[in-house]
């Protein structure tokens, strides 16, 4: 009879914690071999197994007795804390069996059964830490020569890497985690956050708040583990935090303007990514220059002196703050749509070279600007009369020019919509379309709200499907509303909108189910499109 081994990762000691299989393959073993205080731990789910613990540093002891009990036709449980093919037993025990000569096909069988590890159990605890890229150091030269580990805490520090450091401190080891911060703090700031997790999810769990400075002043012991912020990691509010990555998306109102799936590497959304290689196209016969080469030793030198610190005024010290990537829209005004050419030079002296302006078909421009200090540009755009509005899912007023301003009564109605509704934060874009005359000639029934001014009052026009095939314009749903009144309707409107649309629910979607706002009802006003097959029967 063959027998079978359990390499089980229990998780931080927590019942709570520990998963469903790791319960059951415990109570169904005949042997449970670990660490002994790694038995204690879970002695209320045992049912009468045999037991063999160990002390520490004893591991390829417990392996080895692990696999002579399994080759006996027992089924034996190899215990780790957190998860086991992480600093647990799954490695070593695969190691011995190797040894030997096992083959998976005839040999014992093998069960890997993951738990928690103490990365995530202690990040979970500190808030959010390793949100970003991060790795994980052991200090216990018992398996490691210490060299290679000071090697791998240099790489890790210099790449800002967040750094959850393992086995940092015993009786024994103590000059590996003073070590460790001197190497540290060659490449990273003295508060630089670090989060200390002694026995997470334990009775005896204590978490301390400190910095790289000042982390050796805290107690550190062989069930601590250490987690190093990187450059942009910061403390809030007794949480330590790492930010997704180093650049974010701002506009005028709101917080971060999330990216959506298709957006993702695209140059224009994230222009710290790599950019895409499709035109690259490798030239296996051009000559190398000699130019060539002296240039890319004169980078390598330079990467070099980045690295070692050694140069004249170059320092060691990783700082990767984050990037505000500042998005808004401007234009020269409600009905105006003549730049000034002073207009024009403020635009390319704020947007610069890595910013970016884009022309949008509701008559204003988009930029996206990289900046620390937003008020500073929000100012100068001011200075040039630029009238300006934040971007994404908010309220935009889109009106015509008013045959250039001679046909004006109708657009103090138009800023005054702009100044109590433009930029509203709503479940979707919302376009508010404002025509100063009957041949609505800037396309205001086209949009969601649609307000035609003519024989001295507004037609309201509701529900525009702005896109696709069954595109429509809105449903006239009112004629001859009274310019005193236009204002206040059309905020009611809005504000319904605002407090009962579904998620990402545009506004034609919206007047569809709820089938009455403010009193106008919805008529489906879709048009009937036959389909027919293609030729091809696709």
């Amino acid at each position: 009879m063959k027998g079978k081994l359990l390499v089980i990762g229990f998780g931080p000691g927590d019942y709570k914690h520990i998963t469903e299989r790791a319960r059951e393959a415990i109570q169904e073993s005949d042997i449970i071999i670990g660490y002994k205080t790694y038995v204690d731990l879970i002695k209320g789910l045992l049912t009468g197994q045999q037991l063999i613990s160990t002390g520490m540093t004893e591991e390829v002891s417990r392996a080895q007795e692990a696999v002579k009990q399994a080759e006996q036709g027992k089924k034996v449980a190899v215990i780790s804390s957190g998860d086991a093919g992480v600093y647990g037993m799954a490695g070593l025990v695969y190691e011995v069996l190797i040894e030997k000569g096992w083959k998976k096909d005839s040999g014992v069988e093998v069960e890997v059964i993951p738990g928690i590890s103490a990365i995530n159990s202690c990040a979970a605890l500190l808030g959010a830490p390793i949100m970003h890229d991060a790795c994980t150091i052991s200090l216990s030269d018992h398996l490691t020569p210490w060299k290679l580990i000071e090697k791998r805490i240099e790489a890790a520090a210099q790449a800002d890497f967040v750094i959850a450091l393992y086995n940092p401190k015993s009786g024994r080891r103590t000059r590996q985690i003073v070590e460790a911060q001197r190497i540290l703090l060659k490449y990273r700031l003295p508060e630089t956050p670090v989060g200390l997790v002694k026995s997470a999810y334990r009775d005896s769990q204590n978490i301390v708040m400190t910095n790289l400075q000042d982390m050796l002043d805290h107690e550190i012991g062989m069930l601590t583990t250490v987690i190093i912020g990187n450059s942009s990691t910061f403390f809030y509010d007794d949480l330590m935090v790492t930010p997704r990555g180093y650049q974010r998306k701002y506009t005028l109102n709101q917080a971060i303007q999330p990216l959506k799936p298709h957006q993702r590497l695209q140059k224009e959304a994230e222009p710290w990514a790599l950019e895409q290689t499709d035109n690259v196209k490798l030239k296996k016969k051009d000559p190398v220059l000699l130019s060539d080469i002296e240039t890319s030793r004169a980078l390598a030198e330079e990467a070099l002196q980045l690295i070692t610190g050694v140069g004249e005024n170059i320092s060691p010290i990783v700082n990767q703050p984050i990037q505000s990537i500042f998005e808004l829209a401007v234009s020269p005004g409600v009905a105006n749509k003549k730049f000034t050419q002073k207009q024009m030079l403020t635009l390319a002296e704020i947007t610069g070279e890595e910013g970016v302006m884009e022309y949008t078909p509701d008559h204003s421009i988009k930029l996206q600007i990289l900046t620390s200090q937003p008020d500073e540009i929000v100012q100068k755009l001011k200075d040039a009369n630029f009238l300006i509005s934040p971007i994404g899912d908010v309220l935009s007023v889109k009106a015509c020019d008013f045959c250039d301003g001679e046909k004006k009564d109708s657009i103090p109605y138009a800023e005054e919509l702009h100044e109590r509704l433009g930029g509203m934060e709503l479940s979707k874009e919302l376009k508010l379309g404002v025509n100063g005359c009957g041949m609505a000639c800037y396309g205001a029934v086209k949009e969601d709200i649609g307000l035609v001014y003519r024989n001295g009052a507004f037609d309201l026009f509701l529900g525009a499907k702005t896109v696709g095939r069954s595109a429509h314009p809105g449903q006239i749903v009112a004629e001859g509303i009274g310019p005193d009144e236009i204002v206040g309707l059309v905020e009611r409107i809005v504000q319904e909108y605002k407090q009962k649309a579904h998620p990402n629910e545009r506004f034609y979607k919206f007047f569809k189910r709820v089938k009455q706002v403010q009193g106008f009802t919805y008529q489906d006003i879709t048009p009937k499109i036959k389909i027919e097959e293609a030729v091809c029967g696709e």
